[in-house]
């Protein structure tokens, strides 16, 4: 019980202190909407906002979650004040929990902003809600670990930022967002299928329009892997790191 106790204080601690500030609206919820306006502007077709959808979907939750983790853990690392948390007598595993879980959160809140908007412009009647909650979520999960390593990796807010930005604008051209992957040259296809965010994205376009390359299971299955990947490697780079 003192475990869940302590996971939830953590928990509310970043829920108050760091959520909703605006460097994570920002990133999180205006630059995907502003990226995908730019690219529907600039496109030559009328594309409809449903087929938009997936993919705004999943840049909020990318930017959010990397944005808000990356960059807090490695300040409160600089501050002394995650020192404290590790010292305290809970396991590893409940502080990890504890310290995703709220991005985690925040992810999924920001992935369903672009359909309370989408909702208001288009007709979003078909769309497999349950997929599209799980994809939701198997994303939010992974990016949010993607930010744990990344901040586990980084000794300065900067070096955070700039390691966050060398993983995620990459991934936004080669998961399959702006350009098919059938499209792509046979070896960054190769390297698209090693992103986490592809099988998300895809998951997200099979729920929203139909138009996936890869089944659910296969989609589910690989989040799951690289979920459970990165996990164990944020806490590797924790026990040598910061412990050891």
């Amino acid at each position: 019980m003192k475990m869940w106790i302590a996971f939830w204080n953590i928990l509310k601690k970043d829920m108050r202190t760091y959520y909703l500030k605006p460097p994570n609206i920002s990133w999180g919820i205006i630059f995907p909407i502003s990226w995908t306006l730019m690219q529907y502007i600039r496109s030559s077709q009328k594309v409809e906002i449903k087929e938009l959808l997936p993919g705004l979907m999943a840049m909020s939750i990318l930017f959010g979650t990397t944005s808000m983790l990356a960059v807090t853990i490695t300040f409160e690392r600089r501050g002394r004040s995650f020192d404290r948390l590790l010292l305290a007598p809970i396991s590893l595993g409940i502080l990890v929990l504890a310290k995703i879980s709220g991005a985690i959160l925040f992810g999924v809140i920001n992935a369903f902003v672009p359909v309370a908007f989408a909702s208001l412009f288009a007709d979003l009647t078909g769309i497999r809600w349950g997929t599209a909650t799980i994809g939701v979520l198997l994303t939010a999960i992974n990016s949010t670990l993607l930010g744990l390593l990344i901040a586990t990796s980084a000794k300065e807010v900067f070096e955070a930022q700039t390691f966050s930005n060398f993983f995620r604008f990459p991934m936004l051209f080669l998961c399959g967002l702006f350009i098919p992957i059938q499209d792509l040259p046979d070896i960054l296809k190769v390297v698209s299928f090693f992103l986490p965010l592809t099988y998300g994205t895809d998951m997200l376009k099979g729920a929203i329009t139909g138009n996936s390359i890869m089944s659910v299971e296969i989609c589910a299955s690989m989040l799951l892997a690289f979920a459970v990947l990165l996990f164990y490697l944020s806490q590797r780079n924790i026990k040598k790191r910061w412990i050891l």
